[in-house]
């Protein structure tokens, strides 16, 4: 079956950094676009970077662009987000996101915290 495993999440200071993998398991991965969203309490989830199977071309919210790296390892099934110069307002559950014409899939999420 499909899985999408998050580590590395934790409670961090301002100006932190953080790495964040995302295994996966069931599918293809290397045909599948990889994204990481995240959600704050009481806020929708939004996009945070996604990195394209084949190309691995990538993109990035303004909000991280420059403090975030998101980039995927097809050999061992699994990407990862380096969080660099962290923002309180970076706190949120992180989810790993696996994306294909056919099928979309998610994992259980990590907890991302920034504080002093």
């Amino acid at each position: 079956q499909v899985q999408l495993v998050e580590s590395g999440g934790g409670l961090v200071q301002p100006g932190g950094s953080l790495r964040l993998s995302c295994a996966a398991s069931g599918f293809t991965f290397s045909r599948y676009a990889m994204s990481w969203y995240r959600q704050a309490p009481g806020k929708e989830r939004e996009l945070v970077a996604t990195i394209r199977g084949l190309s691995d071309s990538t993109n990035y919210a303004d909000s991280v662009k420059g403090r975030f790296t998101i980039s995927r390892d097809n050999a061992k099934n699994t990407v990862y987000l380096q969080m660099n110069s962290l923002k309180p307002e970076d706190t949120a559950v992180y989810y790993c996101n696996a994306w294909s014409f056919a099928n979309d899939h998610w994992g259980q999420g990590t907890q991302v915290t920034i504080s002093s």
